[in-house]
């Protein structure tokens, strides 16, 4: 069976033993089932990639959440201020990643940041066009977001 379906069906059970199939207790759910997983894999023989892509996937939204909160934080300064600091760009970044849902989910975490916003991919998917609010230096911008959201995000659909 799946370690994630497995985990899942754990946070059910979980839940239905505390009273409740509510957000809380099968969060609680999911990770108590986690913890146990983790601790019994050599009893399944089960290999760590379930556990390494779920480290890669927390630490894609910790790094998402703190460029989100850091790029609203100049965004609100940029218009809260008197003097505009904003240089905009067009932006042209190469893509290494290669999947519809490797695009996608780059294309989406670029534009829920605020400050930039994916326009468009080319047909031959290898590069975004990028619409950025702070582009001083584009190629600071571009290896950014090359180093940041798309190394992260290619991470966690590495095998």
């Amino acid at each position: 069976m799946n370690l994630f379906l497995s985990n899942l069906i754990l946070a059910i059970v979980w839940a239905a033993l505390w009273g409740g199939l509510n957000p809380t207790n099968l969060s609680i759910g999911f990770g108590v089932g986690f913890i146990v997983l983790w601790i019994a894999r050599p009893l399944f023989g089960a290999t760590d990639g379930y556990f390494l892509r779920a480290w890669r996937i927390l630490r894609l939204i910790a790094f998402f959440l703190y460029e989100l909160l850091v790029s609203s934080i100049r965004v609100a300064l940029d218009v809260l201020t008197p003097q505009n600091i904003a240089t905009p760009a067009i932006l042209e970044m190469p893509l290494d990643v290669k999947s519809d849902i490797e695009i996608l989910l780059v294309t989406n975490l670029i534009s829920l940041t605020p400050g930039t916003l994916s326009l468009d991919v080319t047909p031959d998917r290898s590069t975004l066009i990028v619409h950025a609010m702070f582009a001083d230096d584009p190629d600071a911008v571009i290896a950014e977001l090359k180093t940041g959201m798309e190394r992260l995000v290619k991470e966690v659909f590495e095998e």
